[in-house]
């Protein structure tokens, strides 16, 4: 069997349907809820599983921390035949009125990824797929998980260095929360004609809370976790039915 060089995923047999997250261990999570759930690949940080979800078949695969080595998983599920990705995540709210716990599903996401200004000029947009959106929408909503909607930032770097960030200036412009990766598979998505979507959860306040500790592994967030993933699947299984 012919094998991707990065992720070693098969080139062909994958199902269309992806969820793709950043941790290796919570995609073994989401594989672990799946029908027939079996590894097909791993290397480096990219763990790819298979299983059904609803009786629709769906991948499930992780990139790791970061644009550009997101990107690589990107490209590769794209070449082995994937048309539909959605993206599950953690976040920093920018705003008050989004809780620890809470889902934000990114309409938007302004593109400080570190990977897509290479690719294509800075005024592209990324921008998630509407279908994407309204069916990660209507899955929060069926099983009862406060959701927001609206644009993200995606940026490069986790932690401030010595430069200013533009936090203000986000927050002024209606930016609802911070994140890594969705500008990078939004631009790819447009840019490979597929379908792309995201749903993060948040684990802490990046505005409000900045110069407390972060701590992403309490009760609230790994509970709502565990929802997200059930609403990320019942999304990919209703997105299935739609064409693409």
């Amino acid at each position: 069997m012919s094998i991707l060089p990065i992720t070693k995923i098969p080139r062909t047999g994958l199902p269309a349907q992806a969820l793709v997250v950043g941790d290796p261990e919570r995609a073994a999570r989401v594989a672990a809820v799946l029908d027939g759930s079996r590894e097909v690949a791993r290397n480096r940080e990219y763990h790819t599983y298979t299983g059904t979800w609803q009786g629709v078949p769906v991948v499930v695969s992780s990139h790791g921390v970061g644009g550009p080595g997101a990107m690589c998983l990107f490209t590769e599920l794209t070449e082995a035949g994937v048309t539909t990705l959605v993206r599950l995540g953690t976040a920093g709210a920018l705003t008050s009125a989004i809780s620890d716990g809470d889902l934000v599903i990114a309409e938007a996401a302004v593109r400080d990824d570190g990977v897509t200004h290479q690719l294509v000029p800075p005024e592209y947009p990324a921008v998630a797929a509407p279908e994407a959106v309204l069916a990660l929408r209507d899955a929060a909503a069926a099983h009862g998980a406060p959701a927001h909607r609206g644009v993200v930032w995606t940026r490069a770097a986790f932690a401030p260095g010595v430069l200013r960030l533009p936090m203000e200036e986000y927050v002024r412009a209606r930016v609802i929360a911070i994140e890594m990766e969705l500008s990078a598979l939004y631009v790819h998505a447009s840019m490979h004609c597929l379908r792309a979507g995201g749903v993060v959860v948040i684990d802490g306040n990046a505005v409000d809370e900045h110069d407390k500790p972060y701590d992403p592994h309490r009760n609230v967030v790994a509970e709502a976790v565990e929802r997200a993933v059930l609403v990320s699947l019942d999304a990919l299984a209703g997105l299935a039915g739609e064409p693409a």
